[in-house]
């Protein structure tokens, strides 16, 4: 062969192939808006299903091994929020039924085993025996707060698994066992406020009052729903509204804020609370939360396209401030606390609010990254362009939020079944909340 017919033949051969290549970058299939939800819940799903504690079946507090503890940690909250995943898996087909509720079972039966005080369970507990793994030296005991996670997942399962069936009627038996058990009103010491945390050793020694705007919503409300040991709406109206930074009403970015710290605080200030609770509509004498949610959400992302500490990739597709792990460990990032770390979670777990916006941030995620942030159970946990920094973990209280509120955009499954709950409407009358068929758009 003359060297002539070689190149011939090798500029014949680089042609084909950049055809090839061309027309299968073409003919590659681009999913539509409702297949990639799909295919991103059903993926992050598989945190909750094949990472759960093979004992236990509760969800791991995350991935990878840190913080001087490994995979026998398994998280009461994240779990709460890993029941309402699996409602969501039933629900979509990604399993069966049956399947649900034998491993919810799996779940509840070990929690009736497991340490508890006054039906309170601890932030964390061993996955294979139960006993409680202290969350710091004196906080050892109760966590009211990663209880009340639980029971929005439970109390929402309870809703969903009510065929007449042995075992979703044994289920639902040891559910409502676990939600009578809890006493909310032993957490405020006799105060008119809830206490977050309580230790058999140590007592009252955190001296943690939990005191709004923040994540703890919820707790006010499942301690006013409870049948058995109930606040009193003073509890509530002295205790969670009666701090210095509950009250806002000033505007950021030329958005009013109603409640909360300046420019709004973390995402997960208008999510964990607000899976099974539905904002649509709800108000109290305080604040109409849905424009609270919407309007945290907006600054949130006001804040990050504005940039002002100049953040490599941050954009209108590039956002969301929220806690995650970080380049510098673990952080509440906010627009007050911006260390260059955008967490995907917080714009994707505020699909109901902005889903125009989410859906920006997600394609962007997922598409323009070459697969850095999109794994085995999901998006990652945080990432830095800046600092050119990529998370190599999933923690269950992310990956939950992402199932639950993109299916609350979808077809509010979770806030149907959580408002579903009797005792939850005597807890949200009790406090003087009312519901509206009003919901302020983008």
């Amino acid at each position: 062969m003359n060297r002539k017919t070689y190149y011939l033949i090798l500029a014949f051969l680089f042609i084909a192939i950049f055809s090839f290549s061309n027309f299968a970058c073409a003919n590659k299939k681009k999913l539509s808006d409702d297949e990639l939800l799909e295919h991103v819940q059903k993926t992050t799903f598989k945190y909750f299903w094949e990472f759960a504690h093979p004992i236990s079946g509760l969800a791991r507090e995350r991935s990878n091994k840190t913080f001087g503890y490994g995979v026998e940690v398994v998280t009461t909250g994240g779990s709460g929020f890993g029941v309402m995943a699996i409602i969501v898996a039933a629900d979509r087909k990604w399993i069966s039924r049956k399947q649900a509720v034998n491993q919810l079972l799996k779940m509840v039966n070990f929690l009736q085993k497991s340490d508890s005080y006054h039906g309170v369970y601890p932030h964390w507990l061993n996955g294979e025996t139960g006993k409680t793994i202290p969350f710091s030296i004196n906080d050892n005991g109760a966590d009211l707060l990663e209880t009340a996670f639980l029971f929005q997942g439970l109390l929402s399962a309870r809703q969903y698994f009510n065929q007449e069936n042995a075992k979703e009627k044994e289920l639902v038996v040891k559910i409502n066992q676990m939600w009578n058990a809890v006493d909310w009103n032993f957490h405020t010491k006799g105060e008119n406020v809830l206490y977050w945390h309580w230790s058999p050793d140590k007592a009252w020694a955190m001296n943690h009052k939990m005191g709004g705007w923040n994540e703890c919503l919820i707790t006010y409300v499942l301690a006013a729903s409870s049948p058995t040991h109930p606040i009193s709406p003073e509890v509530y109206h002295q205790g969670w509204t009666k701090t210095n930074f509950f009250i806002n009403d000033k505007s950021f970015y030329n958005i009013n804020l109603p409640l909360g710290f300046d420019f709004g605080g973390p995402l997960f200030f208008s999510q964990f609370s607000f899976l099974g609770l539905d904002p649509r509509g709800l108000k109290d004498n305080y604040a109409d939360y849905w424009e609270q949610n919407l309007h945290h959400t907006l600054i949130n992302r006001a804040y990050c396209i504005d940039n002002p500490k100049k953040f490599k990739g941050y954009s209108e597709k590039s956002w969301g401030l929220t806690a995650s792990d970080s380049h510098a460990g673990y952080a509440a990032h906010s627009p007050l606390e911006d260390l260059g770390v955008i967490s995907p979670t917080a714009a994707l777990s505020a699909f109901p609010y902005t889903p125009e916006y989410s859906m920006q941030a997600l394609r962007h995620f997922y598409e323009d990254f070459d697969g850095k942030l999109f794994g085995k159970y999901g998006f990652i946990d945080g990432f830095s362009e800046s600092k050119n920094w990529y998370a190599d973990s999933f923690l269950a209280i992310d990956q939950g939020p992402i199932i639950i509120m993109i299916e609350n955009h979808r077809t509010g499954l979770l806030w149907q079944l959580f408002m579903s709950c009797p005792e939850v409407q005597t807890g949200l009358s009790k406090l003087s909340f009312i519901k509206t068929n009003s919901t302020k758009k983008l």
